[in-house]
């Protein structure tokens, strides 16, 4: 290995060489830099032999093979007190009971060490911990940030997933593809689907995406920088490529060229962030993904599906079953009609009534109208679309929807002016929301009620039959009273009423379009006619089995298939995008193909897709590449990631960048050893990489630093010793509750907003910290579980740097300030829980002494030394024990890790 100063000069040369070419024109940063270390293949290699000190662990012969070469000696391993708390919370986040301590402490069998390494692996906990430091990696959060900080609700099942895939030792391979499109490749497992929470796992301009007009510059810029925020996460996390520093220009320094970033952009160009749906139960997911696919057929005009043999045959029994069924309906002329709300009922041509004016909060509608029969067998409600009303209609509230809360029907005749109550049982309608079916327009509670909600932006009808035949005299005069009393504007925009004298009444769920249709013999019909009747017959099949299905829950990820919000509506099919000169919007070049990079040979540079407007094709092209075995960046980066998690500071220390600029390893040899055992020997386990990086003696060393090796190695970059390193927030935040007996470990399931919320401006909510009792049972579960808020995050958490997730955060900040010692000292929940601790330890020790040590083997993990044990005795006596309790969390032999 050479030494780092030469290491350090090679990469300045580099540099520099880079810099010059690229200001001169003579070269691109692709010539300068293809030897750079990161690019290189992976060959296999054999630890170095022992070199001064044994070594049977390969970690170790690498680590300590160049630290004999540069003068240095190992540390001794640590205590076991000291291995047992550093292990328990790099592993699964939480200290070590005094119980687990002690049964290790006097296990005298040799394997007692991997034996807990083991337990610890396959804790349900430590899922909990590696997803918290993936959600830093990915800056998961659940709000939107930027000027409308909205409120992600189903953004926690990519949580829960993360958690599940860690403690599962999902191969790593799969866990990258589930990612970027599980969706595609993994059509069968609905876990696949909540994977694409990374790709939305970022802040989102809902202003820009969802508030302006589709056809504004403003939005197709907001599109670019929504798309690179996930080029950005995906190869930042994967590759540890700064591909994003290509977008307006070739990178300077690294072998990444403007065509390969914009290549990446469209491969994400058909997907946006939004809610998702998908079904826990694998059976439904399955099945809910077939219909959407033959969905897709329809709404494409797929002849392969709607002109074949046999749906031809089911078209045919459908049109004969329609032609035997079919009513004879006569439009009732309204007479007298009248909103309750004041607003104007406009009659149309069609004797349909429009509703204008300020939308109401709720309605009530009546109706007058003479019969054109003279016996009634049933009622008609149509309501219909209008370009005046929202999404078209047929409801005025802002998705196109009504709430129908009850319809009464009254019959006035010249000797009965009082009127009488028409009864109306099983009815029918073309279609119902879930949950909401047209019974509930005749149930007599005003709390429920009919709805059509998602098929809006079309006509419905439901049919009202009689409990009997109504026999009209002349001069009778018929009352329709529509209920909609809701709320929230959900009132119908347009109507129509129809009245039968035909006995035998069903429903005929069919437009005038489709009627026309089947007026015309199958021999006059074209071939679009055709297409257009079955697209419409088989698209109601489609939508009733959707219905028929359990409700599907809902994940924030990358969707291409998803209920519009506002202004925001799948496309589709992917974007067109163009590589931009400068980076500006307005100086498109040529298109842009998807791909990837170029400087990975053999990998290919550019994608070969069988249809280029299958969207998910390109993203399972991207996983598939990333995770291909020729990826040395990807198999590089994890092992020097999870490195960095267990030895305080990466092979490379620069882990989201492997190029010119940033950090050469230290190491180089064991870096690339690691990436090829981890791939092919443990086949993507990273459970087996970290019981093999854990049980090294390079790891068990004491962190204790020797004056020689500080000499030769003041920043430790050789591992003559372990890093001595602070908590981050969430280990802090959980020993507090671990130690005070409150710690719940219910896992999974909506996070817990820690805060009190009230509505703000527009959409940003105000958050209050101070208000929320941290004694409730929200307060209690593991910090992985917090609602994280992008723009406003927990005062106690940030001053401890936990990320707001604004930002990718490949590691932590290990900062000491003030700050830190003042929450610790004073914030609420750090004083609630040493006062529970103080509980706890009255209620289980009788004496002063027996109290002191059994509160320092719950916050320390040992118990106090003499001249301690007597300072902690003096201060209970004089200030209460749970004062001492708060001296126990604020010292460094709590926060720090040894």
């Amino acid at each position: 290995m050479l030494p780092r100063s030469r290491q350090r000069l090679i990469a300045l040369a580099i540099a520099s060489a880079t810099v010059l070419a690229w200001a001169a024109g003579v070269g691109t940063p692709s010539d300068a830099s293809r030897g750079h270390w990161a690019y290189q293949t992976l060959d296999a290699l054999q630890p170095p032999p022992p070199a001064g000190f044994g070594a049977r662990h390969p970690v170790d012969a690498f680590i300590r093979h160049t630290l004999a070469s540069a003068g240095g000696r190992p540390a001794p391993e640590a205590d076991r007190r000291t291995l047992i708390r550093r292990v328990t919370f790099d592993l699964v986040g939480l200290p070590p009971t005094p119980e687990a301590i002690e049964a290790f402490v006097l296990d005298p069998a040799p394997d007692a060490y991997e034996r807990l390494v083991d337990r610890l692996l396959a804790s349900p906990q430590h899922g909990e911990r590696w997803a918290r430091l993936w959600m830093d990696a990915v800056h998961f959060a659940e709000t939107h940030g930027h000027d409308q900080d909205r409120i992600r609700t189903n953004a926690w099942p990519y949580r829960d997933y993360l958690i599940a895939a860690f403690n599962g030792d999902r191969p790593y391979a799969r866990f990258l593809q589930e990612q970027v499109a599980g969706d595609v490749l993994f059509p069968g497992d609905p876990q696949a689907t909540v994977a694409l929470g990374f790709l939305a796992a970022g802040p989102w301009d809902e202003s820009s995406l969802r508030d302006i007009r589709e056809d504004t510059l403003d939005r197709q810029i907001a599109r670019y920088l929504d798309r690179d925020d996930m080029i950005t996460t995906v190869m930042s996390v994967a590759v540890s490529s700064t591909v994003h520093c290509a977008r307006c220009h070739d990178h300077k320094f690294d072998p990444i060229s403007q065509r390969d970033y914009y290549a990446l952009q469209a491969v994400f160009s058909g997907v946006d962030r939004a809610n998702r749906a998908f079904d826990p139960d694998p059976a439904h997911h399955r099945r809910r993904q077939e219909l959407r696919r033959q969905q897709r057929q329809v709404t494409r005009r797929d002849a392969a599906l709607l002109d074949s043999p046999e749906t031809r045959d089911r078209i045919r029994a459908w049109e004969e079953d329609q032609r035997s069924r079919r009513i004879a309906w006569a439009v009732l002329e309204p007479r007298t009609f009248v909103a309750t709300s004041g607003v104007p009922l406009v009659r149309q041509p069609d004797q349909s009534l429009l509703a204008g004016g300020e939308r109401p909060e709720r309605d009530t509608y009546l109706i007058t109208a003479a019969s054109p029969v003279a016996t009634v067998t049933a009622i008609r409600l149509d309501v219909l679309t209008d370009p005046s009303l929202p999404q078209a209609g047929p409801g005025r509230a802002d998705n196109g929807n009504l709430h129908l809360s009850e319809v009464r029907l009254r019959v006035f005749e010249p000797e009965t002016p009082q009127g009488a109550d028409i009864a109306m049982a099983n009815p029918g309608a073309d279609f119902s929301q879930q949950g909401w079916p047209i019974g509930h327009a005749l149930d007599g509670d005003d709390a429920t009620a009919w709805a059509i909600h998602p098929r809006v932006g079309e006509a419905h009808h439901a049919v009202f039959p009689f409990a009997t035949p109504v026999h009209l005299r002349e001069g009778s005069v018929l009352v329709c009273e529509l209920r909609q009393v809701h709320g929230g504007g959900h009132v119908i925009g347009r109507l129509r009423l129809s009245v039968t004298d035909q006995a035998s009444v069903s429903i005929v769920a069919v437009p005038a379009a489709i009627e026309a249709l089947l007026d015309r013999p199958e021999s006059d019909r074209t071939q679009a006619d055709r297409l257009e009747l079955a697209a419409w017959v088989l698209g109601r099949e489609i939508e009733d089995a959707l219905a028929a299905l359990p409700p599907p829950s809902l994940v924030y990820a990358a969707a291409a298939d998803f209920e519009p919000d506002g202004g925001l509506k799948p496309t589709p099919g992917p974007r067109p995008v163009s590589l931009l000169r400068r980076g500006e919007i307005t100086q498109p070049l040529e298109a842009a193909q998807p791909g990837a990079l170029h400087c990975l040979p053999p990998l290919p540079s550019r994608f070969e897709l069988t249809d280029p407007s299958d969207e998910g094709s390109r993203r399972a092209t991207l996983a598939t590449w990333l995770t291909a075995d020729a990826n040395v960046l990807t198999w590089r980066s994890v092992v020097n990631r999870v490195w960095r998690h267990h030895f305080g500071r990466g092979l490379a220390a620069s882990l989201n960048d492997f190029g010119v600029m940033g950090s050469p390893p230290t190491h180089p040899e064991l870096l690339d050893w690691l990436a090829l055992w981890f791939r092919d020997e443990a086949q993507g386990s990273l459970k087996q990489l970290h019981r093999l990086l854990v049980t090294s003696a390079t790891y068990r060393q004491s962190c204790t630093p020797d004056p020689g090796a500080a000499a030769l190695d003041p920043e430790n970059r050789l591992l003559s010793r372990m890093h001595r390193t602070r908590l981050d927030a969430e280990c802090i935040r959980d020993a507090m509750l671990s130690a005070s007996g409150r710690l719940d470990p219910t896992m999974g399931g909506p996070s817990d907003r820690q805060f009190g919320l009230e509505p703000g401006i527009h959409v940003t909510p105000k958050v209050d910290y101070a208000v929320f009792d941290v004694d409730a049972p929200a307060g209690s579960r593991r910090s992985v579980y917090r609602f994280l808020f992008r723009t406003l995050p927990d005062p106690f958490m940030d001053a401890l740097d936990c990320p707001a997730g604004d930002q990718l955060t490949p590691e932590r900040a290990n900062s000491v300030t003030v700050q830190q010692a003042l929450a610790l000292w004073n914030d609420r929940f750090a004083v609630r829980q040493a006062e529970h601790l103080a509980a706890r330890i009255e209620a289980e020790a009788d004496t002063g002494p027996a109290r002191v040590a059994r509160a320092c083997l719950l916050a320390w993990g040992r118990p106090p030394a003499p001249e301690e044990a007597q300072d902690l005795e003096a201060h209970a006596a004089r200030h209460g024990f749970a004062s001492t309790c708060r001296l126990l969390f604020n010292s460094n032999e709590f926060v720090f890790v040894h």
